[in-house]
């Protein structure tokens, strides 16, 4: 019972981190802003930073099952 929220938190930091992760690397790859009004370089650091931290967290998450 106790492993549920702990299954819950995980998937959606996972998804979250996976899909902010993905957008990045799309809008990267096709030489778009990552973020309106922030220098391309910077914005794609800090995101990727971000999602990564979300994947870490989920992965966390899931070793406290």
């Amino acid at each position: 019972m106790e492993s549920g929220p702990a299954i819950f938190a995980g998937t959606v930091f996972a998804l979250f981190g996976a899909a902010l992760l993905g957008w990045t690397v799309v809008r990267v790859r096709h030489r778009e802003p990552v973020a309106l009004g922030v220098g391309r370089a910077a914005s794609a650091a800090v995101t990727s930073l971000l999602a990564l931290t979300a994947l870490t967290l989920g992965a966390w998450c899931f070793t406290r099952v």
